[in-house]
């Protein structure tokens, strides 16, 4: 803040902040500008100015980078004084100061002068001396840390501000804050002589980056320099020693790596973090860990000097000024209450007040209320708090502790106290678990882990022990699937609960098929269901259903599961909260074995009566509801269930079950043809398990790999897809895990799509081995034998090509779904080609036109146009061709798009839009008239406007009503964008699903 007063201020204009020569400078342009302005005023009478500010401000560099402008010049004498509080009781200790600088001096030492005459005598007599010195020069005298002065200066220098009005002087002082003190009634006489005041707050964001690549030598990255103001409060001093502490975390530099053109990726791995992983966001959380160690003395050390007591409960406050998970506080917190301090410093009450009344004097702490207090900055709170003996800190912490639990205080209160304090308070874990499950219902989940593993530091008991790691284990599943499986295991291996026993078992289970630790999760499950089976039947057949969920994604334990789940019946289960996840798994079963996909939906509608993400039960085998679905023809229903999966599991806080929703979700869009949402669904899926330290190779990984591949070769992009698939290392042999099947499908069109046939065959085939393998004969699941049909096709193999499309055929008509004998049909009719293949693909084209399946109805589309071009229909041709086009195109299938428009060249057309419905089908000529039309405009009226004939406008407007399937000028208003945009501007497409919520 700058404050010139009235009209004495100067104007000066607004300056660039133009490189100083100190870096601490950087930011104080403006104040730095306006002091050269005043040195350089001409003209009689004295100029006054008073630099305040908080210790470390930049006070002192910003006077000496003033005066250094002016010394060398011969007209000006600068006689100048940096004060030390012992001249504070010299006589005339800051005048002795500029007369120092008088030398040679030609008249006799006025030491016994001042010491033997009045002092009116004295201060008219050193006036009169300092006037006749300057020789006719102007005077500059400049006083750093005026606070320090003595009496007789302080009164010296009132008398020249009095009477200076006749000299051409420029007086500069800085002002700190050093607490009460015998000078301090003749400094407030004085201090409202100054005709000028500024006061330094602190450094704004780009003086800040701009410091910080002063010290570092490159930015750092904008969350880096945010959370460096605002732990230091932008002061400079504060600022240049965190900067110097992130310098030499490694001598060399090698804590700091940059990657991208705006240097936002950073990485410190220096000794105090040497985690690869560690992220600019995280190192800005802990920024306050690199306040150097020596920034503390010397802050108490003036602390000291302001009041008695000061440094001792600024050092308390620091202590047990703690954040929600013992960050230090940045604002005031009730927690340092007048009545805790008094607790903590052992200090009286009124020696507290006067001590606290000098450090938010000084602007070391603030105050809020009549009881909350905290330290101004975290940095300096961190430096002061480093001051203290480890012994020290702990002995705060736990009487803290013990007087907010003696008061009633909330359990994350006391909590804040209990996590650095010491062990051996047997009410510890029970406040640290509330506190625990308080801070998990905020959504705090970091805080409420360190809470509990916090009390499990304690002597508890052995159950009381297994609940405290069941809960860490739930919360670290958020942030770490593989640390979270050691709390569960070691909670399991103490919880002798049932119910506990079920919960964790089944938690540790997830967790180790998220991993790919699968015959540990069966033996957990197994295990676990025989040892409760007696005492709680129900809850046995629950374990037991959720073992042959995860038996059956693997070939070797597939058989007995399948056998297993062969014996089961809904009746079987004695609840709801048995039998809605027996049912997933039956109708999984159903779709297996091939069974109507009528009894499929009703099993399926039973399991996902709460959703496929219930907040009762966290297992994943309620996604086998959505699976069996899909391939009953009911992916529409399915995609709505996963939508809700992904709502649901956001809202009960589960990681894992927001990425098996997201993943799910993405295969269903992209079965409905939403390539674009499929997509990002997968790479958010793919991003937020990295987060939780689950690797590209896990299988529920691979799952979305799989997925987000799909994708992109159906987008017309196999090159992003080979770079996913060899990243994922899904490029050779592959494990027995089901989901690997779909990579062999997916490998396998990426494949073909890249030439390689005889690799795509080979994979196709391989899924179908394993499909029946698992017993999993129909087509419902993996397509295999149709897309190996059309690869033999193309390598001139009829005989197989022909062998397996009947039989692909034959069971998808026994299976009975519409999608599914589409995609049969259209593949005999591709390899049989002529008139027999031509009347299929028509069959397949009926089917599919209201199916879900809009890639498979666009496919069909494509070839039934091509035979229908070879057998010289063309108008039948041109119709589907047409509407492949479109439909792919709404799909956002390019190279589909790409296909059907080159056979409808071959039929004669000359297509200028990559569609034939909707807006972006119409040619610009249509677009304008279309527009004119939308503003009321008649058709003489257009014709007129465009220069053309009134049958020209006409036809183009019947074009239109067709391309945009609305009966007249009426529906222009909702079928087009607002005519305001250019004539030939396509509307941009609205948001994906993805994009809208987030994902």
């Amino acid at each position: 803040m700058i404050d010139l007063g009235d009209a004495a201020a100067p104007h000066v204009p607004d300056v660039p902040d133009v490189p100083l020569v100190l870096p601490v400078l950087r930011g104080r342009a403006r104040e730095s500008e306006v002091l050269r302005h005043l040195l350089a005023a001409g003209g009689d009478g004295c100029v006054s100015v008073l630099l305040g500010g908080a210790w470390g401000s930049g006070k002192t560099e910003l006077l000496r980078e003033a005066l250094a402008g002016v010394r060398e010049d011969p007209d000006v004498l600068v006689l100048s004084a940096a004060l030390d509080p012992l001249e504070r009781e010299l006589p005339f200790g800051m005048v002795r100061r500029f007369f120092d600088h008088l030398t040679p001096w030609a008249e006799p030492a006025p030491a016994a002068l001042w010491a033997s005459a009045p002092e009116p005598v004295a201060l008219d007599d050193l006036y009169r001396r300092l006037v006749r010195s300057t020789d006719g020069r102007r005077l500059v005298l400049a006083v750093d840390d005026l606070q320090r002065a003595d009496a007789r200066s302080l009164r010296w220098l009132r008398y020249v501000l009095r009477r200076g009005a006749e000299l051409p002087l420029v007086l500069l002082a800085t002002l700190g804050e050093e607490g009460t003190h015998a000078n301090t009634d003749v400094l407030a006489d004085v201090v409202p002589l100054f005709r000028h005041r500024m006061t330094l707050g602190g450094l704004a964001e780009d003086a800040v980056e701009a410091l910080a690549e002063d010290v570092l030598g490159r930015h750092p990255g904008r969350s880096v320099t945010t959370a460096c103001r605002e732990a230091t409060g932008g002061n400079p001093l504060l600022l240049r020693a965190l900067l110097r502490g992130l310098r030499a975390a490694d001598p060399h530099h090698t804590d700091v790596q940059y990657t991208g053109p705006q240097h936002t990726g950073l990485q410190y791995t220096g000794p105090q973090h040497t985690d690869p992983r560690r992220t600019e966001e995280d190192l800005a959380a802990r920024i306050t860990e690199y306040v150097p160690t020596d920034v503390g003395p010397a802050v108490l050390a003036r602390m000291e000097a302001l009041a008695p007591h000061a440094a001792t409960v600024a050092t308390a406050a620091a202590v047990l000024g703690v954040g929600p998970i013992g960050g230090p506080s940045t604002g005031p917190s009730a927690d340092l209450s007048v009545d805790l301090l008094v607790e903590a410093t052992g200090l009286a009450e009124p020696q507290l007040a006067d001590a606290l009344h000098a450090l938010v004097r000084a602007e070391y702490l603030t105050r809020a209320g009549e009881e909350g207090t905290a330290f101004g900055c975290a940095a300096l709170a961190a430096a002061v708090a480093s001051t203290v003996l480890p012994s020290r800190r702990m002995a705060l912490h736990r009487g803290a502790a013990r007087f907010l639990r003696a008061r009633g205080a909330s359990a994350q209160r006391i909590a804040v106290h209990l996590l650095p304090g010491p062990r051996g308070e047997a009410w510890a874990p029970e406040v640290l678990a509330r506190a625990a499950e308080g801070a998990a219902e905020e959504g705090r989940t970091a805080a409420a882990a360190a809470y509990l593993r916090r009390a499990l530091r304690e002597e508890t008991g052995e159950e009381s022990r297994a609940g405290l790691l069941a809960s860490l284990g739930r919360l670290e599943l958020a942030s770490s699937v593989p640390v979270a499986v050691r709390s569960l295991e070691s909670s399991l291996r103490l919880s002798q609960d049932p119910v506990e026993r079920t919960e964790v078992a089944r938690r540790l289970a997830g967790a180790m098929l998220a991993v790919d630790r699968y015959p540990e999760a069966l033996e957990v499950l197994r295990r676990t269901s025989e040892h409760i089976r007696e005492a709680d039947p129900a809850d046995a057949l629950r374990l037991e259903i959720d073992r042959i969920h995860i038996a059956l994604t693997n070939l070797a334990s597939a058989p007995d599961a399948v056998e297993r789940l062969m014996e089961l019946n809904v009746l079987d289960a004695p609840d709801t909260g048995v039998r809605r996840p027996l049912a997933a798994l039956l109708s999984l079963r159903a779709a297996m074995v091939g069974r109507c996909p009528e009894e499929v939906v009703s099993l399926a509608e039973l399991a996902l009566g709460e959703g496929a993400d219930p907040l009762s039960d966290e297992s994943f085998v309620y996604y086998d509801a959505l699976v069996a679905l899909r391939a009953a023809g009911e992916t529409v229903a399915a995609l709505e269930h996963a939508d809700a999966a992904v709502r649901q599991a956001r809202a009960r806080g589960s990681a894992l079950g927001r990425l098996q929703a997201l993943s799910v979700r993405a295969n269903l869009a992209g079965r409905v043809g939403r390539l674009a949402d499929s997509q990002a669904d997968a790479a958010s899926a793919l991003e937020e398990l990295r987060a939780i330290d689950i690797g590209p190779a896990h299988s529920v990984a691979v799952f979305a790999t799989a997925t987000s591949m799909d994708s992109l070769i159906r987008r017309g992009r196999p090159e992003e897809a080979e770079d996913l698939l060899r990243r994922a290392g899904l490029a050779g042999e592959l494990n027995a895990n089901w989901v690997n099947d779909h990579v062999l499908m997916v490998r396998g069109r990426l494949r073909v799509a890249q030439g390689r046939l005889d690799e795509g065959l080979a994979d196709f085939l391989r899924c179908g081995e394993r499909a029946l393998a698992r017993g999993m004969s129909g087509p419902g699941f993996h397509t295999w034998r149709s897309e190996a049909a059309l690869v033999q096709a193309a390598l001139r193999r009829g005989a197989a090509a022909r062998s397996l499309a009947e039989e692909e055929l034959g069971l998808a008509r026994a299976w009975g779904v519409p999608e599914t004998v589409g995609t049969a049909l259209t593949a005999l009719g591709v390899v049989l080609g002529g008139v027999e293949g031509l009347e299929l693909l028509r069959e397949a084209v009926g089917l599919l036109e209201d199916a879900p399946a809009r890639l498979r109805y666009a496919q069909a589309l494509v070839d039934c146009g091509i035979l229908a071009r070879k057998a010289g229909r063309l108008p039948e041709a041109r119709t589907c061709l047409q509407r492949a086009a479109s439909v792919a195109d709404e799909c956002g299938a390019a190279p589909l798009v790409d296909l059907a428009l080159a056979e409808l060249r071959a039929v004669g057309d000359r297509p200028r839009t990559r569609t034939f419905h909707g807006v972006n089908a119409l040619t610009p000529t249509e677009r304008r008239v279309a527009d004119l039309a939308l503003q009321g405009m008649t058709n003489r009226g257009i014709a007129q406007h465009l220069f053309v004939g009134l049958r020209t406008v006409e036809v183009h407007l019947t074009n239109v009503y067709g391309k945009l399937a609305i009966d007249g000028r009426a529906g222009l208003a909702t079928a087009l964008v607002p005519p305001a945009l250019a004539a030939d501007q396509c509307p941009a497409p609205p948001p994906s699903r993805a994009e809208a919520s987030g994902t």
